[in-house]
């Protein structure tokens, strides 16, 4: 039962999928009738019967407007062709400020690079500006006053010869001798 079901399926979507197809394959053909159509309209518009003349000179003046009137197509086409390149032109520019803008572009490796204040403001501002980035020149003085902690680390001396005191059997046997 379940497998008549899966086939009746099948081929229902089959029937759709080939009627689409002939649907989609009319359309076509009417929008070609269509477009032939629109262009025989056209060449009827713009391009006149041509009448043979039988005289010389009037050849000759049909030769003169044929000649303007392809000079001015020519000059047409040109001024499209140079409208179109203007126009994919700024439109690949803005599909590229597009694709900066989501941030998609791969980031070049950055080196590291050793430089002192000066030469970074110098680097930043240009050779015009001189800065001097002495940061030093900017802090206060403060007068060192003599406090109960710096006395007494004083007294301490150096911690290292406080730990080599301590350190081994005899420091333990001072430290607990200390310690009575």
């Amino acid at each position: 039962h379940l497998q008549k079901k899966r086939r009746a399926a099948t081929a229902r979507r089959q029937h759709l999928k080939s009627a689409m197809l002939q649907l989609a394959v009319s359309e076509i053909e009417k929008e070609a009738a269509a477009k032939e159509v629109e262009k025989q309209n056209y060449l009827a518009e713009h391009c006149p019967p041509l009448s043979l003349p039988g005289s010389m000179q009037e050849l000759q003046d049909l030769c003169k407007k044929l000649h303007a009137k392809i000079e001015s197509v020519d000059e047409e086409r040109y001024d499209t062709e140079v409208k179109l390149q203007k126009t994919t032109k700024e439109l690949e520019d803005l599909s590229q400020k597009l694709f900066d803008l989501r941030g998609k572009f791969k980031r070049p490796p950055l080196r590291r690079v050793r430089m002192s204040a000066d030469a970074m403001l110098r680097a930043l501002l240009g050779s015009k500006h001189k800065v001097c980035m002495d940061l030093r020149a900017n802090l206060k003085q403060v007068k060192k006053e003599d406090t109960e902690k710096e006395k007494d680390l004083r007294d301490v001396g150096d911690w290292r010869k406080n730990i080599e005191e301590k350190s081994g059997m005899e420091g333990r046997k001072k430290m607990f001798e200390a310690g009575e």
